[in-house]
């Protein structure tokens, strides 16, 4: 009998269990799978909100995966603005600090960790296919000091506090700055529509997890505000789906 569950005997081997108390830990666990009691409310919205946050971090292992391929393949980063993606790499790192920080279940902050590679990743090879390889080494470079410092103890629960804040304008400035460069360039450039969409999918399924997992209203409205700017980049691809590409030169100069 695995530890923290009713003494009744349950039907589910040991070795199953213990991966079971990851979507329904402790009490939910008795009520599933030894009362058999599939209808306690409480108990779905944890299991639908634990599915989906370990959804959520599967599919952070390969969201940016496609415009990181669609960069190298075009070798060129035209459409995609820079400071975009450092105010999406800020306000994703933030989150992942804060949740760290506080010690919120990994189901409700652990794609911060996949997204925060591939975004980084991103904004180097922007640099690269910009001809400035030393930009794209020394920024990768400061961030990952940065980041070794925020997650350490030393840290200041304040300062995570303060960057948790300021993530519902980062998140909302971000996002806006792309549409708004999609709408000077009348087309969404090297932008991948899959990982726009998961995105999308992913923030608003957030709004719901946090919620359950966190409590934390902080976190919510920095989802609610992904959420919705997501939705205006997605708008895009469908307005500017048949755009022609524009200049490489006028999308270097929003980078």
């Amino acid at each position: 009998m695995v530890a923290g569950t009713n003494a009744t005997a349950t039907f589910i081997p040991a070795f199953l269990a213990s991966w079971l108390q990851l979507l329904a830990p402790d009490e939910c666990f008795d009520e599933f799978f030894v009362k058999f009691n599939i209808l306690h409310v409480p108990c779905l919205k944890i299991l639908i909100s634990k599915c989906l946050g370990y959804a959520i971090i599967v599919g952070s292992f390969i969201v940016k995966v496609p415009q990181i391929i669609k960069i190298l393949k075009a070798k060129s980063g035209e459409g995609i603005s820079l400071i975009s993606v450092t105010l999406e790499l800020f306000a994703i790192s933030a989150a992942w600090a804060y949740g760290a920080g506080h010690k919120f279940p990994f189901s409700a902050y652990g794609e911060a960790i996949f997204l925060a590679i591939q975004t980084g990743t991103i904004a180097f090879l922007v640099c690269a296919f910009s001809d400035q390889l030393t930009k794209g080494l020394a920024y990768i470079s400061a961030y990952v000091g940065i980041m070794g410092f925020l997650l350490s103890p030393a840290a200041p629960m304040g300062l995570l506090a303060a960057l948790q804040a300021g993530n519902v304008v980062t998140v909302s400035v971000s996002k806006l700055i792309q549409a708004s460069a999609n709408y000077k360039n009348k087309s969404t450039g090297q932008l991948s529509v899959i990982t726009v969409y998961m995105l999308l999918f992913g923030s608003t399924a957030r709004i719901f997890t946090s919620i359950q997992e966190t409590g934390d209203t902080m976190v919510v409205l920095t989802y609610v505000a992904a959420a919705i700017c997501n939705s205006i980049v997605a708008g895009q691809f469908i307005y500017y789906w048949n755009s022609p590409k524009t200049d490489s030169n006028v999308s270097k100069k929003i980078q």
